[in-house]
């Protein structure tokens, strides 16, 4: 494959779905995604060998986040992606938005947690380090909305509107680090406010969304951006190469609807997905609810009762 300015692949036929869905894998996120996977799936054998349950749907819901990455990054459209805004931006979204999703309702902290051996009496082993670091300061100040809201419109902002997006896309490791960076970003974003995983920044669900919400606006006036630019904003794409056949303009405005797009349906799906366990969470305070008044012979209500026949007593 011939590379030039900014890594383009200048021999890449015009794109059609079967072929930016052939295989050319990444090493760097094959890698990751088979380790991901293989470690996630110890987790959950090792739980089962001692007879412990874990949710089949989170397993799910982990292996679909994963090979969501491995789409984007072990195919052709990492390629066509190098050189088309439009499947650049399918890959962005895709990765900073729903990918973080579906990993995050896999709950791997607490697998982990659940998984691995405590290290003994004074010793600190993989268990103890995940739980220090989960209870450190670092991690409430990257999962406080007052970090990740900013971090989340500037990984849209800052990254294409400047000469940085250019840079990063100039070089193989740069656009690592740059899905990395997505990835990352979208994790850290969406962690507090509906992964299944403790963490040391958990709001009530109303604050939840009200995090979900503050950021979407944001995209679409991203997307919105895009789509009404009279020019190519950014330069990495200005000149797509001939064989692709494609107006770099038209593709922008293609980037820009996608990037508008996203900024609607993952809220749906966090939204649902929040609504629904502030269902199950109310289903599980009224069951403690009832447990406790079958222990105690509802002694909260007897109490509440005495007082009102008090309050009546004194009228």
């Amino acid at each position: 494959m011939d590379h030039s300015g900014h890594g383009m692949m200048t021999d890449l036929p015009p794109f059609t779905l079967g072929r930016g869905l052939a295989w050319s894998a990444d090493p760097f996120f094959l890698v990751a995604c088979l380790l991901g996977l293989a470690l996630y799936g110890c987790g959950v054998l090792r739980l089962t060998r001692r007879g412990d349950k874990w949710p089949v749907g989170r397993t799910v819901s982990f292996v679909v986040g994963v090979l969501s990455v491995a789409l984007m990054m072990c195919t052709k459209l990492n390629d066509y992606g190098m050189v088309m805004f439009s499947v650049h931006m399918v890959q962005h979204m895709i990765i900073s938005m729903v990918s973080p999703i579906l990993l995050l309702l896999g709950a791997p902290i607490t697998l982990a947690l659940r998984a691995l051996p405590p290290a003994g009496r004074g010793r600190k082993g993989p268990r103890e380090l995940l739980l220090m670091l989960l209870h450190s300061r670092y991690m409430r100040i990257i999962t406080h909305p007052a970090f990740t809201i900013p971090l989340f419109i500037a990984s849209l902002y800052a990254l294409y509107f400047t000469p940085l997006f250019d840079f990063l896309m100039g070089s193989s490791a740069g656009h690592i680090a740059m899905m990395v960076h997505f990835l990352a970003v979208g994790v850290v974003f969406f962690w507090p406010i509906m992964g299944v995983d403790p963490g040391p920044h958990r709001p009530g669900y109303l604050m939840r969304m009200l995090e979900l919400f503050a950021g979407m606006p944001f995209h679409a006036f991203f997307g919105i951006a895009l789509m009404m630019a009279s020019a190519p904003m950014v330069g990495t794409f200005e000149n797509p190469p001939a064989s692709l056949g494609i107006d770099a303009l038209s593709d922008q405005n293609a980037a820009g609807g996608i990037a508008w797009a996203f900024s609607e349906v993952p809220s749906v799906l966090v939204l649902l997905a929040l609504l629904f366990q502030w269902y199950a969470s109310e289903e599980r305070r009224a069951r403690r609810s009832d447990r406790a008044a079958e222990r105690d012979g509802d002694r909260e209500l007897a109490e509440y009762n005495a007082y009102l026949a008090s309050l009546n007593a004194r009228g």
